[in-house]
């Protein structure tokens, strides 16, 4: 796992109450309504909200029409701001799902926190090693496992589940939502959409929380920066139809041959990249960097078992936090147009399309990139002398962010984090968060477990409105 975004935040920042009512009777509130709260993640959870697949676009639109429902429950007054049209690899245009931007009180002497999240998901297959059927919440040891539950399905219920137990004593902040349903396909056109907005929507927001990454360890943590993602389509293209192998094998020059000769020159077996110049632009690593990395709590032994890898690139806890998120990845996702279901098919592929991403760094730019990745692999094929064509695309230019750990929402939060350690033994409320049971590409989220969370948020909010 890595860290998650300022979950601390996103459990509470608008139920925190400073007024003289105890937060107990917040967390009354949410242990009396667990079984209801539990069956709504389910319910949720069931939406195949797959923004990859544009056959499932009508269930991400559905979860979306059922967040926007639900905010109006809470009070809230809900946007729902149009993208325009996705234009799909295949050529296909279908509409993007609209956004959702919403707020509950409008108080110009309290402050304003918006939260960030998403309500799609990536596909999810049994065989893709899920112990359980991905669209159907089981709970195992008292948490809860499920397409969704920790990205992001689960986060944007937990802060909308507070909203609804700190409405019934009076939220202490104004909340905003920026809510999308295409966050794992790249956000695509949320970027305008924020620029347009932002003399008017996020005119008055005083701090932004993202709900969208897990923690390292058992200790709560606070994400400071992401790395970006720039993903590439490599298509090749041989003859005008597949052909059998038993009749043309050795006779024509194979797509997948040059696709997977292409792919392959791409890094080394250390995962180095070879494409020239793309370590130029990353920031130099400071001595302050270094020893940040040195005290973060993380235990190579717990990754190991989590992944069931047995050797990583790298043998010390630096070097591998190092390389997962501040050096630059090369990591190769699939091969579409490629016979890959069970069994034997001597099929030679006329048309095959290799996908790739790059993780950047600050201060990386996804435009030099692409142009880097392009003519690389133009030198590499045409090096190869082969007559099938070759195509590259970018789909996804997402730049690196890194803020300001000095900012006030994250000395809040660490204020919060130290304070609430001796609350949370206190309330006995230590127990793990989060258990891995199934394979690393499940979510597991454990609502049952939400004590914990919300008694750091209350804290949180209260150094936020100090500090205000």
């Amino acid at each position: 796992m890595q860290l998650l975004q300022l979950s601390i935040l996103s459990w509470l920042t608008c139920q925190a109450v400073l007024s003289p009512v105890p937060p107990d009777d917040i967390f009354k509130y949410i242990d009396d309504h667990k079984d209801e709260f539990v069956q709504r993640l389910t319910d949720w959870v069931a939406i195949e909200s797959d923004s990859s697949d544009p056959t499932k676009r009508d269930q991400v639109n559905n979860m979306m029409e059922i967040t926007k429902d639900f905010i109006i429950k809470l009070g809230g007054k809900v946007e729902m701001a149009e993208l325009g049209e996705q234009v799909h690899p295949s050529g296909m245009k279908i509409p993007l799902p609209p956004v959702i931007l919403a707020e509950i009180g409008n108080d110009p002497n309290k402050p304003t926190v918006c939260f960030y999240g998403h309500v799609d998901v990536q596909s999810a297959k049994k065989e893709d090693g899920w112990l359980t059927e991905p669209y159907t919440v089981v709970d195992k040891d008292g948490n809860l496992y499920g397409r969704g539950t920790s990205d992001d399905k689960g986060q944007i219920l937990a802060l909308l589940h507070a909203v609804e137990a700190g409405n019934t004593i009076g939220l202490p902040v104004n909340v905003k939502f920026l809510i999308e349903g295409m966050e794992e396909v790249g956000s695509n056109g949320l970027d305008t959409l924020v620029e347009e907005k932002k003399d008017t929507f996020f005119a008055n927001v005083d701090y932004i929380v993202v709900t969208d990454t897990p923690w390292l360890s058992k200790r709560p943590g606070i994400t400071y920066g992401a790395r970006g993602n720039c993903y590439f389509l490599l298509e090749v293209k041989g003859a005008r139809r597949d052909l059998h192998s038993g009749g043309f094998g050795g006779t024509v020059y194979e797509a997948m041959n040059d696709l997977i000769y292409l792919l392959d020159t791409l890094a080394d077996v250390k995962g180095h990249i070879n494409i020239p110049g793309i370590y130029n632009d990353v920031a130099p690593l400071s001595e302050k960097e270094i020893n940040l990395y040195k005290g973060l709590e993380f235990d190579l032994d717990d990754l190991e078992a989590d992944t069931g890898i047995k050797q990583f690139l790298h043998n010390t806890k630096e070097e591998l936090l190092l390389y997962r998120w501040r050096y630059p990845s090369l990591s190769i996702h699939g091969i579409e147009g490629a016979f890959s279901g069970p069994g034997s098919k001597t099929v030679i592929p006329a048309s095959v399309i290799g996908k790739f991403s790059i993780r950047q760094v600050p201060n990386m730019n996804p435009s030099v990139v692409e142009k880097q990745v392009k003519s690389y692999l133009e030198i590499k094929f045409a090096e190869r002398k082969s007559p099938n064509v070759m195509n590259v695309s970018m789909i996804i230019g997402a730049k690196p962010w890194l803020a300001d750990m000095n900012g006030p929402q994250y000395l809040a939060a660490r204020r919060a984090v130290k304070r609430g350690t001796t609350t949370l033994k206190e309330q006995n409320c230590m127990q793990p968060f989060f258990k891995n049971w199934q394979s690393s590409k499940t979510d597991h989220h454990s609502p049952l477990n939400m004590k914990p969370l919300l008694i750091s948020a209350v804290l949180v909010i209260e150094h936020l409105l100090l500090h205000n």
